[in-house]
């Protein structure tokens, strides 16, 4: 008996395969459990609608990451750290600061854990991969530079005069 399966069956194939079992295993095993579904006509045309409906999905997302991949190739994210005067950041620029600038500057919203980047320390620019999709990744450059320092222009003109 030809039967659609509706989860994982171990031993037996993956959900939404079409195989070929025994009456009695499936009269008596899947569909009671609700494993499978008998493969008539409106099974089958079920298992080609979803089948047709995931390909559109990924050809959807796939679209996405390389238009996504193409706004971003070569750019320049510029973030702000505070450093030390010999250019040494207090602490690093992390993948996490890099994904919120991204979503903050571009509008681009990934996922921090899909962001390589070397292990940033000091002021300047470094380079840094995003891997968008299967098989489309992004090269893109980290430029960190030195925070304004937030002070009253009182306290400065004070100050300046020592």
């Amino acid at each position: 008996m030809k039967v659609v399966l509706t989860q994982d069956v171990k031993s037996l194939g993956k959900k939404g395969e079409m195989v070929n079992v025994a009456d009695g295993y499936a009269r008596n095993f899947l569909f009671p459990r609700k494993l499978a579904m008998e493969a008539n006509a409106q099974a089958l045309s079920e298992l080609k609608n979803r089948e047709n409906a995931q390909k559109h999905k990924i050809e959807e997302e796939t679209a996405a990451a390389k238009a996504a991949a193409a706004a971003l190739e070569g750019k320049t994210v510029k973030l702000h750290a505070k450093g030390g005067s010999q250019g040494r950041l207090f602490g690093s620029v992390t993948a996490k600061e890099v994904a919120e600038q991204l979503q903050n500057s571009l509008g681009l919203e990934v996922d921090r854990r899909k962001i390589t980047i070397d292990d940033i320390k000091n002021y300047g620019t470094y380079p840094a991969e995003i891997k968008l999709y299967a098989g489309i990744t992004a090269t893109f450059f980290v430029l960190v530079t030195a925070e304004e320092p937030v002070g009253h222009p009182e306290h400065a003109e004070r100050h300046a005069g020592r």
